[in-house]
């Protein structure tokens, strides 16, 4: 697999320093399961960071703040919930080439989510709103199949889970990662050798700008507090 598109070393350090979003952290870690060159870009950064841990100081931190950390850890249940939730098919998702960072939504493969149309060639499949009120989500185009011309009202990240789209700047196929901002307007559209997912997500609701598709803002608006 050769993956043209990565994400920025700011990007790759606050994931290394545990300092993202959960939202992008998703789309980053699905990118490092499908990037060698990521991945020993991260261990190189991790490394670095131990070092750098390792030559601090330690600071006193009072005994209110001590109780305060034993407290939650006490307070926090220990059991796996995962482990009572009902039996998941591991293999079949590895099979079906879902990233084991979306394990946590996808109890089986693609095809077991809950799929709805947002137009006559893409489905959505919602996963969850981060806590800084980021959308999760894939999107499934069909072969061919075309999105509206639109922007963003803020900042979209895409990361291709399987086939390939093109837009106005070039192809980006299985592996790579894309950031939108509101400086770009563009219009994906899927190759016609086969479906593509990707897994997206939206910090604030994209803006079409196409005749036709423009109505549609004011509910996009509504549905992305």
């Amino acid at each position: 697999m050769l993956v043209n598109h990565h994400p920025d070393s700011e990007r790759l350090t606050a994931f290394s320093a545990g300092s993202m979003p959960l939202s992008q952290a998703l789309c980053v870690s699905a990118h490092l399961e499908m990037c060698p060159d990521c991945r020993a870009d991260l261990d190189s950064l991790n490394k670095l960071g131990s070092h750098v841990f390792n030559q601090m100081k330690p600071s006193r931190v009072s005994n209110d703040l001590k109780q305060s950390v034993f407290k939650q850890l006490n307070d926090t249940q220990t059991h796996d919930p995962v482990s009572n939730s009902p039996a998941r098919n591991e293999t079949g998702r590895v099979a079906s080439g879902v990233p084991k960072c979306l394990f946590q939504f996808i109890d089986d493969d693609y095809d077991s989510l809950d799929w709805h149309w947002v137009s006559p060639s893409i489905r959505q499949a919602n996963l969850c709103v981060d806590g800084n009120g980021a959308h999760v989500a894939l999107l499934r185009i069909k072969p061919g199949g075309k999105a509206s011309h639109h922007t963003h009202m803020g900042e979209e990240i895409t990361m291709v889970l399987k086939g390939a789209f093109s837009d106005e700047s070039g192809i980006f196929q299985q592996g790579d990662f894309v950031v939108r901002g509101s400086n770009d307007k563009h219009r994906p559209i899927a190759t016609k050798d086969s479906e593509c997912i990707c897994l997206t997500v939206l910090d604030a609701p994209i803006q079409f700008t196409g005749y036709f598709s423009r109505w549609l803002n004011p509910l996009l608006r509504r549905a992305h507090p």
